[in-house]
């Protein structure tokens, strides 16, 4: 996707082996800046501290982590390095369901009876293999979504006003995005949108991701705060909810950021249809309910204190918000059930929340 006038992605590789480039998300809007990760641990950090976040670019990253592991093992260790950074990467985030899937791949392709120098080859193509599949899956989910906001124009002969939530752009999902690979299509083929961008409390990733990045690829769009969706949509300013998504389960419900269950419930108040945008790699098919799915709870200062760009002295401060005798709960997910989901966007096709629907769908 663009960034002015020049193409990225938010994970490569240059001609340095032991250099992997991701775009820093926390520096985001207010600095375009590019880290560079050259250890498994250094890969961990990012996962863990969010200089990249979204579950399918959180896989990539854990998958390229297994390589660098390789590529900077003892000669004479290897293995069991490349092993313990599997293990620590997989326990850095529990939510999301592609970290466990890029890990499990780069440990079934460990051979400790193969050479290092075979390992490391292995594993970076393999890391490069799962990227090109997520951008690919992206990019399909935007081709079967963009039939859903031509029709919606078609209809009414105005723009299209499409509420997301968090953000599921290119940023988290190496390119395209999920959620918003449809609306990318819609806006490059002259279909008029325009986009309400849920701030989304506790880290602001719809106003600070997702709108920047819609800024950046010229699509109209407006930051409300999160609790506006349910009035824009009662006020007929919502033609459809698109979101993306960390985990569904193999019977159709959704793990999301938290606050999405919230607008699946206004939706469906006010018949507005409900659409999860997500790759097959965010689907657990080893899970029927949305309860068995992990929530990740993470600090109580993404509640307790807000952050911006002080523009005086160029520099991003946090300002305490909460009491500090008040107690902070900070759930980063919640689950929306497959009955308020209208339907699945997925890289095969539009299918119904349901166990029928995904197991036809994906033939498990």
């Amino acid at each position: 996707m663009r960034i002015g006038t020049d193409h990225y992605r938010s994970i490569w590789m240059d001609q340095d082996p032991g250099v992997v480039r991701v775009i820093d998300q926390r520096k985001l809007p207010y600095q375009f800046e590019i880290a560079r990760l050259t250890t498994w641990e250094e890969t961990a950090h990012a996962i863990s501290e969010m200089v990249v976040r979204g579950a399918p670019l959180i896989g990539v990253t854990a998958a390229f982590g297994l390589y660098l592991a390789a590529f900077k093992s003892d000669r004479n260790r290897w293995c069991n390095q490349v092993r313990k950074a599997g293990e620590a990467l997989v326990s850095t985030r529990p939510t999301a369901v592609n970290l466990q899937y890029a890990v499990e791949m780069g440990m079934t392709e460990l051979d400790c009876s193969a050479s290092r120098e075979r390992m490391i080859e292995r594993l970076f193509h393999l890391a490069l293999q799962l990227a090109e599949q997520e951008v690919m899956r992206c990019r399909r989910i935007g081709e079967y979504g963009l039939p859903l906001i031509t029709e919606l124009y078609t209809k009414k002969n105005q723009p299209v006003n499409i509420l997301t939530h968090c953000n599921a752009g290119w940023l988290a999902c190496v390119d395209y995005g999920t959620a918003t690979a449809p609306i990318y299509m819609a806006h490059d083929a002259g279909i008029p949108v325009h986009v309400w961008v849920d701030e989304t409390r506790p880290r602001n990733q719809g106003a600070r991701l997702t709108a920047w990045e819609l800024a950046q690829h010229g699509v109209p769009h407006t930051v409300v705060v999160d609790n506006a969706g349910g009035q824009l949509m009662q006020e007929r300013k919502v033609d459809l909810v698109l979101v993306g998504s960390d985990r569904t389960t193999r019977t159709g419900d959704v793990a999301n950021k938290i606050g999405t269950y919230l607008k699946a419930l206004a939706a469906k108040d006010n018949g507005i249809p409900f659409y999860v945008a997500l790759p097959s790699s965010s689907i657990d098919f080893n899970i029927r309910r949305g309860e068995d799915i992990p929530i990740e709870y993470r600090s109580n200062t993404e509640v307790s204190h807000v952050w911006g760009w002080d523009e005086q002295h160029h520099k991003e401060l946090g300002v305490r918000i909460v009491p500090e005798l008040s107690g902070v709960l900070n759930p980063g997910f919640d689950i929306t059930p497959a009955r308020l989901v209208t339907a699945l966007i997925t890289e095969k096709g539009i299918t119904p929340a349901s166990e029928e629907g995904i197991s036809a769908m994906f033939q498990t």
